[in-house]
């Protein structure tokens, strides 16, 4: 098992304060033939005291990218090329956000519903949904780490990889965890290391890449501390929905920072 020459380190925080996750996607798109990468802009206000209310505001630009197609032809065929994903401002305690619901104004009140329905009970978490609960009964050992992601995680589609990405996507693993992740990732077939990447808005970030499957996936982290930063992935060969390989299918850029109050945005 290597390791790879990413520095770890977290922010402190007080009681009051809150982590803020802020998210540029590029994410993949359907209208029949039609494909494309759709802008998402997301921010989360993750409270020190995780039974407090956690606040996630979900935006669509309205900007596409198309990949095959076009946006022209896609309306001649008859779809309404208006992306849907739920978008507002979402409240919740533990960050068990219901975005199938309205979503609430700035007083917390839910919009469209005359009562407050009681808070759903804490989820333990799992790799396909990680909650701080689920992150701290993880193993720091990183040869027991590796063990667990493999034994949880046997499929192609959703492997130790994938499972670790989606953990270190929610920028909860703290900097001892975040270690042991990157030398059990390093231990992976297909799996290498680079100081010479950067995301979609462009920040400069190390990476583990796991070359492998149906799509090179890039792992993008902070040099400074060894925090998510995004992530990319790309077509390994040709798909049956007519993209070629080389095509970028998702791309994100992610910035933390520790702010006073929710709603707070940190200085660009």
């Amino acid at each position: 098992m290597i390791e790879p020459a990413i520095a770890v380190s977290d922010r402190p925080m007080a009681p009051h304060q809150y982590r803020f996750v802020e998210t540029h996607a590029w994410w993949l798109g359907t209208f029949g033939p039609h494909q494309h990468l759709t802008e998402h802009r997301l921010r989360q206000w993750i409270p020190a005291q995780p039974d407090r209310e956690w606040v996630l505001e979900r935006e669509l630009t309205g900007a596409q990218t198309w990949l095959t197609g076009s946006a022209q032809e896609a309306r001649e065929d008859g779809f309404d090329i208006n992306d849907v994903a739920p978008v507002g401002r979402f409240r919740a305690r533990y960050g068990d956000f219901d975005t199938a619901r309205d979503p609430v104004d700035d007083i917390g009140i839910e919009l469209g519903s005359g009562f407050c329905p009681p808070p759903p009970p804490r989820r333990r978490g799992s790799w396909q949904s990680p909650t701080p609960d689920f992150l701290q009964r993880l193993p720091r050992d990183p040869s027991a780490l590796l063990d667990r992601l493999r034994e949880d995680n046997p499929g192609s589609w959703f492997g130790p990889f994938a499972a670790a990405v989606t953990a270190l996507r929610t920028a909860l693993v703290p900097a001892e965890l975040r270690a042991a992740f990157f030398r059990a990732l390093s231990a992976l077939p297909g799996v290498s290391f680079t100081d010479d990447a950067r995301n979609v808005d462009g920040h400069e970030c190390v990476a583990l890449v796991h070359d492998a499957g149906r799509t090179r996936t890039e792992l993008l982290l902070d040099p400074a501390d060894g925090q998510f930063a995004g992530e990319r992935d790309t077509l390994r060969t040709d798909s049956r929905a007519g993209l070629r390989a080389g095509t970028v299918i998702s791309t994100t850029a992610v910035r933390t920072a520790v702010v006073d109050t929710e709603g707070e945005l940190p200085a660009a």
